[in-house]
C-alpha cells in the first residue's frame, strides 16, 4: 500500500487513560501526517470509527486524549490525527507541523490532510459507519469533507464551525445546504455574542442539521472536557453520544 505508513509503537496518551498505535501517512499533496489509531479490544474492523480532528493552535493528543476513553466505552474506533495548522495550545507537540518546516499554510490548505486521515482509515481497515468530528477551523472543514465524500461519511460533528475572512474559501455555510449526512453543530453560549455565529447557528437549523448550546462550555471540543470547561459536561456529553448511537451502529 502506497498510501498507509505505519509506525509500530505504542503510545499513551497525555490523560493516562488510552493507548493508541502511531500511524503517518502522505497526502496528495506530499506532507507526511502523523497520528494514532485508537481500537476498542475485541471488536471487528466493520465497527463504526470516529475520525478526530483538532482546532488551530493545537494537536490531537492535547485536544483529544481528555476525551478518548469516554468515546472508547461507548464502542466507537478512534483515528486522530496532528494537521499542518496547529501548534503547542494545550501543551503538546503538533507532529505534521514540525515535519513541515518553515512553510506557512491556510485553514483550507489542511483540506488534504482531512482527506487522507478518510482514505487512511479505509486502508487500515476499517469499514464500519464513519464520523468525522471538526474542532474550529476544522469543524467548518468537515462540512466539506462531508459533501465531497458523501458515500465514504455517515455523521459529521461540528464543534464551533469557524467562519469568516480566515476560513474564506472553505466557509461552511455553502456546505452547510449540500451536505446530506446528519449533522451536528455545537457551540459554548458566549460564542452567540460573535457576530457570525448567530446567523450561522440559524442557517444550520434552516437546513435541518442539529444544533446545541452548551451552557456553560468553552471554544471548539473541549466544550465536553470537565477540566477546560470547569464544572459538569455531562449535558453535552448526552447530546454528542445520542446523535452517535442514532447515526452509527454501536456495539451491544
Amino acid at each position: 500500500m502506497r498510501f498507509l505508513t505505519l509506525l509500530f509503537a505504542f503510545v499513551i496518551s497525555a490523560s493516562g487513560h488510552a493507548k493508541g498505535l502511531e500511524i503517518s501517512f502522505a497526502t496528495e499533496d506530499g506532507v507526511t501526517v502523523y497520528g494514532e489509531v485508537y481500537k476498542v479490544a475485541d471488536t471487528p474492523m466493520t465497527a463504526p470509527v470516529i475520525l478526530l480532528f483538532h482546532q488551530g493552535g493545537g494537536d490531537t493528543r492535547g485536544e483529544y486524549s481528555p476525551l478518548v476513553s469516554r468515546l472508547l466505552d461507548e464502542g466507537y474506533n478512534l483515528l486522530a490525527i496532528d494537521q499542518r495548522r496547529g501548534g503547542d495550545r494545550f501543551g503538546g507537540v503538533n507532529r505534521t507541523l514540525a515535519g513541515v518546516g518553515d512553510t506557512e499554510y491556510t485553514y483550507c490548505d489542511v483540506y488534504p490532510d482531512l482527506e487522507g486521515a478518510l482514505q487512511f482509515a479505509r486502508e487500515y481497515g476499517f469499514s464500519g459507519k464513519t464520523a468525522v468530528w471538526g474542532s474550529s477551523y476544522s469543524a467548518a472543514l468537515v462540512f466539506k469533507l462531508g459533501v465531497d465524500h458523501p458515500e465514504k461519511i455517515d455523521a459529521v460533528l461540528a464543534f464551533s464551525a469557524a467562519s469568516g475572512e480566515p476560513m474564506n474559501g472553505c466557509e461552511p455555510e455553502p456546505y452547510s445546504e449540500q451536505i446530506t449526512q446528519p449533522v451536528l453543530a455545537l457551540r459554548p453560549i458566549r460564542e452567540l455574542e460573535v457576530p457570525y455565529v448567530p446567523g450561522q447557528m440559524e442557517i444550520f437549523q434552516e437546513h435541518g442539521h442539529q444544533t446545541y448550546v452548551a451552557d456553560p462550555g468553552v471554544h471548539g471540543s473541549s466544550m465536553l472536557n470537565e477540566t477546560r470547561v470547569g464544572s459538569s459536561t455531562e449535558a453535552a456529553w448526552t447530546v454528542v453520544l445520542e446523535f452517535l448511537q442514532a447515526n452509527l451502529t454501536v456495539r451491544e
